[in-house]
């Protein structure tokens, strides 16, 4: 009996063991995050405008910077001339003024850096919900992400790369939403002509 209880629960063992499961396949895909930054225009948009606001910071900058070499060239000539407690007044008040412009530059770029960040992280948002919706409309079960940006994915086939019908799906978005504002501008613009 203890036998024929053995053999039957080894059978059943063995029965299962053989079952094949069903394996559902996966639609996959994956988006290159680095050339989706790098090529959709918005995110280009935006890198102008910081690379434009930098420029006049800058600019306002450099003034500054100009009028202090001026008179650190000035204090040298005249140093020797008012007299060691004039220069080292004046050495003291040009340090002090130095040391300010340092301050300035940092806090620009500090600025600069935090309002570019905080719109790059809105793009990216708006990029995430984007790529969801895709996903479900195309049929997607997951998409990946890699490039520097998000490297999750070591190894992939390219015809598993949706990077460019990504791309053109934000930027097309882009422009229509731009074209959108631009007309309602425009229709806001006589009005007031005629007021």
């Amino acid at each position: 009996m203890k036998k024929t209880v053995l053999l039957f629960t080894f059978v059943i063992a063995i029965i299962s063991c053989n079952k094949t499961t069903e394996i559902k396949e996966f639609k996959t895909a994956y988006v290159d995050t680095s050339k989706l930054m790098d090529e959709s225009t918005e995110a280009k948009d935006i890198g102008a405008k910081y690379k434009d606001k930098s420029k006049v910071m800058g600019n306002q900058l450099e003034a500054e910077v100009a009028r202090f070499k001026s008179e650190a060239a000035s204090f040298k000539k005249n140093a020797q001339a008012n007299g060691p407690a004039w220069a080292q007044q004046k050495g003291a008040e040009l340090s002090q003024r130095e040391q300010q412009l340092n301050y300035a530059q940092q806090a620009m770029l500090q600025q600069l850096q935090q309002e570019s960040g905080n719109e790059i992280d809105t793009l990216v948002s708006s990029y995430r919900k984007m790529l969801k919706e895709y996903g479900k409309e195309k049929g997607y079960d997951y998409i990946y992400g890699s490039g520097d940006a998000s490297p999750s994915i070591l190894y992939a086939k390219d015809n598993y790369d949706i990077t460019k019908e990504v791309i053109k799906m934000v930027n097309d978005k882009y422009k229509s939403a731009g074209k959108k504002e631009d007309s309602s501008q425009a229709k806001q613009a006589p009005k007031e002509e005629k007021k």
